[in-house]
């Protein structure tokens, strides 16, 4: 399978959106560990459908018009890694949720380590939002956009979340 791929400027720097014809597969970094997330062969696709509508969508949500996104997605990982992607996405704009909260959501409560290892290699970053989950002592953890980005997307939702 070939992928599609443009990228976009936001406030957080640059990202590449990465799409299938069945859905966006991945946005990743400006510095993000080529090995985090592996689609290939990638081809430049200004134009594909689901990554305009990733772009109109993504920029809507850093301009604070978005809460929630609505995009099919093409998740390319192990099914345990799949469940833990679904869950991330049921975390609300503007709340957080614990790795041990996440584990438990998905029926695996001892399962709190290799929850935060498939958070780690999440690759819908932002859409999927990893960003809001932070460790059971309320503190930020690791995110491959970088802390700083992390805590930069919290404030953006915190301040549009009232």
């Amino acid at each position: 399978m070939t992928y599609s791929y443009k990228t976009i400027r936001t406030s957080v720097g640059v990202l590449k959106l990465v799409a299938s014809d069945r859905g966006l597969a991945a946005v990743l970094w400006e510095n993000d560990d080529p090995e985090r997330v592996r689609l290939a062969p990638l081809s430049e696709a200004r134009n594909h459908p689901v990554l305009l509508e990733a772009e109109h969508q993504i920029l809507d949500y850093f301009a604070g018009k978005r809460r929630k996104f609505s995009l099919k997605f093409d998740f390319k990982g192990t099914d345990f890694q799949k469940e833990v992607w679904q869950a991330l996405a049921t975390i609300p704009f503007g709340e957080t949720r614990s790795y041990a909260q996440i584990a438990a959501q998905i029926g695996r409560p001892k399962a709190v380590r290799a929850v935060g290892a498939a958070n780690g290699k999440n690759p819908i970053s932002i859409v999927v939002p990893c960003h809001r989950v932070i460790g059971s002592n309320g503190k930020l953890t690791g995110f491959a956009g970088g802390l700083e980005t992390k805590a930069s997307l919290l404030r953006l939702e915190s301040r549009n979340a009232r």
